[in-house]
């Protein structure tokens, strides 16, 4: 017998895996899963990325119709003016967006078929974008999506106890991508925020008011009490702080070291100054053309 090399065999099984994520559709239709068995799954099977299998719901399949609310049209419009009329493809993500805005947070099958019958494009091209990126959610949210940092700065700080702390409050036992009965929270997970001199952090979009009510803010230097507290406030129909929630900006603990005063120069040119000396200089010179043409 000759042994086959590991990378093979793991090869073997990443394709599999796509395999079955390709056939779950299929094996929707037939209400059985992809190797047989009936799976023991919810309709809308989640992991920290959002959807892996579609399978079709009363309020998520496409036999419905969607489209963009009167009160959305005028921001629709805005989008697509941005973009040539033979390139408005382009506006797709900008539309999926508000179109989550307007769908409570999450896009359906309907949703992604009423932006492909807007921008004339096949169905496929928008679920290759509302799937791949994971700003696009696929199954239903909360009113508030709770994200939580799990890069390794926000790792180390302690971000595996903000979860923690936050299923527990909330009340989801599995954690990463669950919803809390009520549908008021989705406890959720995304890669690096970008503020990294405040780990650990979360961010929360808020779908609760629609798209003209949408907010998506960063909450910083986060101990697990800070985001209960986040949490809490949320719920109570409050604004908690912003930002680092006990520091200004980035500063270190003990206050500012540097830029403690006015800083020596150079400095920035007087922009307003630059315009009219430029502009009285221009005059100056049609001035001389118009006398050398007398």
């Amino acid at each position: 017998r000759h042994s086959r090399p590991r990378w093979r065999s793991r090869l073997g099984h990443d394709m599999l895996r796509r395999l079955a994520c390709n056939l779950g559709g299929v094996a929707a239709k037939s209400g059985r899963g992809v190797f047989g068995a009936v799976p023991a799954v919810a309709a809308q099977q989640r992991s920290a990325g959002g959807l892996m299998v579609h399978r079709d719901t009363p309020d998520n399949n496409d036999k419905l119709a969607w489209s963009f609310s009167e009160e959305n049209m005028p921001k629709v419009h805005e989008i697509l003016q941005r973009y040539p009329p033979n390139y408005k493809r382009s506006a797709m993500i900008p539309l999926l967006d508000v179109a989550q805005q307007q769908n409570k947070g999450f896009l359906s099958v309907q949703v992604m078929n009423g932006i492909a019958e807007l921008l004339e494009v096949a169905p496929i091209r928008v679920y290759e974008v509302a799937t791949f990126y994971s700003m696009f959610n696929r199954v239903p949210m909360g009113k508030y999506h709770i994200m939580v940092c799990g890069t390794t700065p926000c790792m180390l700080r302690g971000s595996r106890d903000i979860v923690k702390a936050l299923s527990d409050h909330l009340g989801v036992s599995m954690g990463i991508g669950q919803n809390t009965s009520d549908g008021m929270f989705t406890l959720g997970e995304m890669e690096c925020m970008g503020s990294c001199v405040n780990a650990p952090m979360i961010a929360v979009a808020d779908y609760s008011n629609g798209v003209n009510g949408y907010s998506y803010n960063y909450y910083e230097d986060l101990t697990p009490a800070d985001a209960v507290a986040v949490v809490k406030a949320l719920k109570a129909g409050q604004k908690p702080r912003v930002g680092s929630q006990h520091r200004d900006k980035a500063e270190p603990k003990t206050g500012l070291t540097t830029l403690t005063g006015e800083p020596s120069g150079p400095y920035c040119r007087d922009l307003g100054a630059v315009k009219t000396e430029l502009e009285a200089a221009a005059a100056a010179a049609a001035a001389v053309a118009a006398e050398e043409k007398k």
